[in-house]
């Protein structure tokens, strides 16, 4: 599982990468959402790699995700009894997990929205401009993408 943020704007990109960003739900700077590890979704990532960092996400990281950010469709927060009442797992530790190893997706709690609005990193972005691999923030993370989603819970 697959945790993108978009980092960059919308001034100057090309009419091929927009698509794909709109396709993939990121609309706005800071916008996260999660995607499941196929060909499809990695073909999409290659090419929004300059827009977007992104990389394995934690349980962890997951499940405090979605309990400060996870919005439900009106304007109201994802709580434990939300999840325990449409769902059949007892809370959103347990639905995290479950989405991590696979065995369900966001669909999966009704009325949930699969884009995360979160804000700005705390002390900033490392840089828009350059990769993970340069100092970056751009592209494959690996397991900074945690840190990094963790600084903008």
């Amino acid at each position: 599982m697959y945790a993108l943020v978009r980092v960059r704007g919308n001034v100057n990109v090309r009419g091929s990468i927009e698509d794909t960003l709109k396709m993939l739900r990121l609309h706005r700077v800071n916008h996260c959402v999660l995607l499941s590890d196929d060909p499809h979704n990695k073909g999409m990532i290659q090419k929004v790699k300059d827009y977007v960092a992104y990389g394995p996400i934690s349980v962890e990281t997951l499940t405090e995700m979605l309990k400060n950010r996870g919005m439900l469709q009106g304007g109201e927060k994802l709580t434990d009894e939300y999840v325990a009442e449409n769902t059949g797992f007892s809370s959103i530790e347990e639905f995290a997990q479950a989405v991590i190893d696979g065995k369900a997706t966001v669909k999966d709690v009704p009325k949930l929205k699969p884009v995360f609005r979160l804000h700005p990193p705390r002390k900033g972005h490392a840089g828009i401009k350059r990769t993970a691999q340069q100092g970056g923030i751009l592209g494959n993370n690996g397991e900074d993408i945690n840190l990094l989603l963790k600084k903008m819970r």
